[in-house]
């Protein structure tokens, strides 16, 4: 599938991958931070935003065949990858089946090495919306997304998120959602030997630190940043304290 996509900037490419429900506006205020130094390229994910709507079903193979697709299209060689929640899980298993392509991955917000609570937990949100309608779940999703004082001062910007959600169609919105669900990366994870940040929020609940530190130490050479006091929007939230972390990873990879 061609996704809908922007080009910012000038050096070596930088793939940014959006999660469930999201568009490519997720990373604006990072790619500013990022512009001078790499090509950052954003994307929206099939379904999603101006990219086209499926006519199936599909999993993350799928996804991953959309990013190689625009790879491709767009003729870079070689390339980071970095993806927030569902992103962070499309930029591994891409990682995995085009070695030759990366030269870092960012896992920023994502999950693995999870137990059996943890993934009944996601499957819980996910029956309870195709029960209930996504509308009706929406606040206790942006209650795990956001903390409480960002709730409070920026009602603006929780309203511009739900926005997102419920104008994704719904049918692709709840089969993103299984991904995420369903995508366990323990299994192969230690086979991915590109040079990984990975970063959460110290209250994520879906993704949090004792999972990212599983991750830390699956990965061969990888490095882990914990945000205090942050769940798990970390780009909508707190680019400012995101950025500097990404800006420095990213230099040093030469």
């Amino acid at each position: 599938m061609r996704s809908a996509y922007s080009v910012a900037g000038d050096g070596p490419a930088l793939f940014l991958i959006h999660g469930i429900g999201a568009r490519r506006a997720t990373f604006d205020s990072l790619v500013a931070g990022l512009k001078d130094r790499f090509t950052c390229i954003s994307y929206d994910l099939r379904g999603h935003g101006l990219s086209p709507l499926p006519a199936e079903r599909f999993g993350l193979d799928d996804l991953v065949d959309d990013l190689e697709e625009l790879r491709a299209r767009l003729g870079v060689d070689r390339a980071h990858f970095a993806g927030h929640s569902l992103g962070g899980m499309i930029g591994p298993a891409y990682a995995l089946r085009h070695p030759e392509r990366v030269l870092s991955l960012g896992l920023w917000s994502t999950a693995a090495f999870r137990t059996d609570d943890d993934s009944a937990k996601v499957r819980g949100v996910v029956a309870q919306m195709r029960a209930q309608g996504i509308g009706p779940v929406l606040d206790t999703l942006t209650a795990r997304w956001f903390t409480d004082a960002f709730c409070a001062a920026r009602p603006d910007v929780i309203d511009w998120r739900k926005r997102q959600v419920m104008d994704t169609d719904p049918q692709v919105f709840l089969n993103v959602f299984d991904i995420y669900a369903e995508t366990e990366m323990a299994p192969w994870l230690h086979r991915v030997t590109a040079p990984a940040q990975i970063i959460t929020g110290e209250l994520d609940g879906g993704c949090n630190p004792r999972l990212n530190a599983e991750i830390n130490r699956a990965l061969p050479g990888s490095e882990l940043v914990i945000l205090p006091g942050l769940k798990h929007a970390i780009f909508i939230e707190a680019t400012d304290r995101v950025l500097p972390h990404v800006r420095r990873f990213l230099l040093a990879q030469g």
